[in-house]
């Protein structure tokens, strides 16, 4: 495989502006093929502007965006046959059952009767709706994003963009979204939009950071975490873990601090001054230390340190 067939998507110097605002500002970055991909940032980073642009909803005000190796402008159309799209509110017809939704959206793509029925199928039993026989007008949100995967999965796409697939859903809704794309690992490149951190952890194997429509990180999760290690310390006490979060919340070294029962979990900017700084605010403030050493980063503490540094 050639160097360029090996990248899924392919961002260079891609930039939107609307008037004065620029929504995406010099993003270059590559998606491995086979990946699955996490695109992170808060709301109004940009994330959705840039799917708009690998859909073809949207064109750039400057920069190129590649799909497969294809212009997503000149080669619209090869470029989409090649990919399945969900946007972050996905709507449907109220009146149609899952299989009848994913009948009409084959029909789209002009896939063969034989091939649509076995297809619509093994997706029904994907999105955990085989057995369903009520109309989607009646479908929890939940249920209603995974037969939206199910749709976006219907012409065998190389490439599935998903728009802040888990947004607004409850735990158990998100549980079986996520358990849907983990299934899909290896199975397609997965590029997954999301401002929560936990569920990209969870599933994707690379991430790309954005903030105020600027790239400031792309990497593997896994080296991520090596970068930030030891810049989180684990302290325990015997009591009085309210009082130290107060006195230490404040220190400029410290990125940020979470508190569960007597353990603090601090993510530290400077990891020579915390070690200083801890143990005389313990000992200043009579307080029994029963618990202090590190532990590895997670993708949230170092989103913090990324992001949260810059504003």
């Amino acid at each position: 495989m050639t160097a360029e067939g090996a990248r899924a998507i392919e961002l260079a110097n891609l930039s939107k502006a609307f008037g004065s605002v620029r929504a995406l500002d010099g993003v270059s970055l590559t998606v491995p093929r086979g990946s699955v991909f996490g695109f992170l940032g808060q709301n109004g980073a940009g994330k959705t502007t840039a799917l708009r642009i690998l859909t073809g909803l949207a064109r750039p005000t400057g920069g190129s965006a590649r799909i497969f190796g294809r212009d997503v402008v000149t080669e619209g159309a090869r470029v989409r046959s090649a990919t399945g799209f969900l946007p972050d509110v996905p709507s449907f017809y109220p009146w149609m059952t899952a299989a009848e939704y994913l009948k009409f959206a084959g029909g789209l793509f002009g896939l063969s009767r034989p091939a649509l029925a076995e297809r619509i199928g093994a997706l029904l039993e994907l999105a955990g709706l085989a057995d369903v026989r009520q109309r989607i007008g009646g479908y929890s949100r939940g249920m209603k994003q995974r037969l939206g995967i199910a749709q976006a999965l219907i012409n065998a796409p190389e490439l599935l963009l998903l728009d802040e697939p888990t947004s607004a859903l409850d735990p158990l809704g998100r549980k079986d979204v996520l358990d849907m794309i983990s299934a899909l690992a290896g199975r397609t490149t997965l590029f997954f939009s999301s401002h929560i951190l936990s569920d990209v952890e969870r599933v994707c194997d690379t991430v790309a950071i954005l903030d105020h429509g600027r790239l400031v990180t792309q990497a593997p999760v896994s080296e991520l975490r090596q970068r930030g290690a030891g810049r989180v310390l684990v302290v325990e006490l015997a009591s009085g873990a309210e009082a130290l979060a107060a006195v230490l919340s404040p220190e400029p070294w410290v990125a940020s601090l979470k508190r569960e029962g007597e353990v603090l979990r601090i993510s530290v900017r400077d990891a020579d001054a915390a070690a200083r700084r801890i143990p005389a605010a313990v000992a200043a403030a009579g307080l029994a230390l029963r618990r202090l050493e590190p532990a590895e980063s997670n993708l949230e503490e170092i989103f913090v340190e990324l992001v949260g540094g810059r504003r």
